[in-house]
């Protein structure tokens, strides 16, 4: 298990118990070279929205465990293009373990090879909190992931509020699947595999790229 800016807390499977959560790890040169080049998607079935913005139609399931939020954030990711991907395969590959699925890197390549293509590549927020540049950067990556009739996947950590005012708390980490924008991207609504009573709510890009801080996202 990696222990360096990525992945600054270790829990233990109890601490995980509690938070739904995932610990990730840092990009590697491998895979954060992965999937520069991008090519055009086949068109996906998709409502766009009024103000600049679009929704993907997703197949949503909530994770069966604990640990398995990584699996399941990819599973409903993958929805999207109508795939429908068996989650203890994907656990299998990323190597998920009840310490949760380590990094974003071992979950893009399973995006990738689902997808057919290249089309993802890891990005990570070093800093413990995003900047101008960097929430600039997730906004135009989430618009045109979903613009490209996919979704993002993106690993948290902490508490966040969403704009209804409710708070999501992963303390320990989470995987999330970013399904759509409104406002040119500066409200994007989640997928979130932990809760079926809370399965899709909408949060500001703002506060999105804060939850991301010290981790990554996959787009």
């Amino acid at each position: 298990m990696r222990t360096d800016i990525l992945r600054k807390t270790a829990l233990t499977a109890a601490g995980l118990a509690f938070t739904t959560g995932a610990i990730a790890g840092p990009l590697t040169a491998a895979h954060a070279a992965e999937a520069h080049t991008r090519t055009p998607t086949a068109s996906v079935q998709a409502d766009r929205k009024p103000a600049g913005g679009r929704e993907l139609k997703v197949d949503y399931a909530a994770q069966p465990n604990f640990y398995y939020c990584g699996p399941a954030a990819t599973r409903n990711a993958l929805s999207v293009q109508g795939k429908n991907i068996d989650v203890d395969a994907m656990a299998k590959v990323m190597g998920t373990t009840e310490d949760g699925t380590n990094s974003i890197n071992d979950i893009t390549p399973v995006l990738n090879k689902q997808t057919g293509r290249k089309a993802y590549e890891s990005t990570e927020i070093r800093s413990a909190k995003a900047d101008d540049k960097q929430t600039d950067e997730l906004r135009a990556d989430i618009v045109r992931t979903v613009d490209d009739g996919r979704a993002v996947v993106a690993n948290i950590a902490g508490t966040a509020t969403d704009t209804d005012g409710n708070t999501h708390a992963f303390e320990g980490g989470h995987y999330i699947s970013v399904i759509g924008y409104r406002d040119g991207g500066k409200t994007v609504t989640i997928a979130d595999s932990a809760n079926p009573d809370t399965a899709s709510y909408r949060i500001s890009v703002d506060n999105l790229a804060d939850w991301i801080a010290t981790r990554g996202y996959s787009s």
